[in-house]
């Protein structure tokens, strides 16, 4: 596997690798092991998947301290646009975001601490979207930014026309007056 870092701390992209042939493919997508010999221990709790249309953009959305989620997404089926949000106050990218797209042929995973706000957006007509998490998940610890926040400028590659949003998601307040404890 292949760690490559982004241009915000600890927010990291796995290539893990890929052995194909005229049968398909295989790949490891996680062991505990290998992740902490590169530096990466966490111990993962909880898996969850979700299957979207063309168009749906989730998010954003994190979880307070102390319950908050490190996630480790990836893509089985189709192809998202993954963006993570630096929420963490004493950081020197907080408030920034990064985007990578995630495909079932990059099979690129999205490593993404504690302490940022995380959404997506489908760009293909059906993506299955799986990620793991460091801990629960904690309804009353959960909170979200506004997808749309101009301050945020975030470039969802999905014309604002053809977007689906839930209800949910288009009710979280704006970056600056989200509640924010890391």
């Amino acid at each position: 596997m292949e760690i490559i870092k982004t241009p915000i701390p600890d927010l990291l992209i796995i290539k893990p690798r890929v052995f194909a042939d005229t049968r398909g493919f295989f790949c490891e997508t996680y062991n505990e092991n290998k992740f902490r010999e590169v530096g990466i221990d966490l111990h993962f709790c909880q898996d969850n998947q979700s299957k979207s249309s063309y168009g749906v953009i989730r998010g954003l959305h994190y979880q307070l301290n102390p319950q908050s989620q490190s996630k480790l997404v990836t893509v089985a089926l189709g192809s998202v646009w993954d963006v993570a949000v630096d929420l963490r106050k004493d950081s020197p990218s907080f408030g920034q975001w990064y985007g990578i797209e995630l495909t079932e042929e990059n099979h690129l995973q999205f490593l993404i601490p504690q302490g940022f706000a995380h959404g997506f957006s489908v760009l293909s007509e059906t993506a299955l979207f799986t990620y793991k998490c460091d801990n629960f998940y904690s309804p009353n610890l959960e909170r979200g930014i506004m997808y749309n926040d101009p301050a945020l400028a975030i470039d969802w590659k999905i014309p604002a026309d053809k977007a689906i949003i839930s209800d949910k998601d288009t009710k979280h307040p704006l970056f600056k007056d989200a509640e924010k404890n890391f």
